[in-house]
């Protein structure tokens, strides 16, 4: 079981920490911190760069405490919150990725919940630093507030269109 959950925590901490690189820079195929601030901004969202800093920071630190197994919790709370946000940006686009859909970032949201209740395995910097087992009142926190606070993120983010953007704002925003 360790060994699952070390390739577990493994794969989904980098994977969401790449998604992180990308926001910020022009690694691993991302378009630098200004291809960031332009993707939320077509996605809908205010906060230009602050926002691109914000989500791929915390992107880059869930994905790598979560790959490390430390603060599994928090981690898992972090990356469930960031994942949560994309998606609601997906959404709209139905479930399954060849349309650009929600199957993926939903898929990291699970993961990191699945993380959140078993915990990080033996093989982790929580069980080296004596943090395991957590509490199940923390675990179960963090499969909440995770979620919820990518949700309120997306509520308090998010800009309606103006009456005079209309219709083709939104093909805008959407392009």
């Amino acid at each position: 079981m360790d060994t699952g959950l070390l390739v577990l925590r493994l794969v989904a901490g980098l994977l969401v920490a790449g998604h992180g690189v990308q926001k910020v820079s022009f690694r691993l195929g991302g378009e630098g911190l200004t291809g960031g601030i332009e993707e939320f901004r077509r996605d809908g969202f205010r906060g230009g760069r602050l926002t691109a800093l914000a989500a791929g920071g915390g992107q880059i630190g869930a994905g790598l405490f979560l790959a490390a197994g430390l603060l599994t919790p928090a981690a898992a709370m972090a990356a469930a919150g960031v994942m949560t946000v994309a998606t609601t940006v997906k959404w709209r686009n139905g479930l399954w990725v060849q349309h650009d859909g929600y199957e993926y970032p939903l898929f990291l949201v699970v993961v990191a919940g699945v993380l959140a209740l078993t915990g990080p395995g033996r093989w982790s910097a929580d069980h080296v630093l004596g943090l395991t087992p957590w509490p199940v009142w923390i675990s179960v926190a963090a499969l909440v507030v995770g979620p919820v606070s990518g949700l309120l993120t997306r509520v308090v983010l998010h800009r309606t269109a103006s009456a005079g953007e209309g219709v083709a704002g939104h093909a805008r925003a959407a392009g």
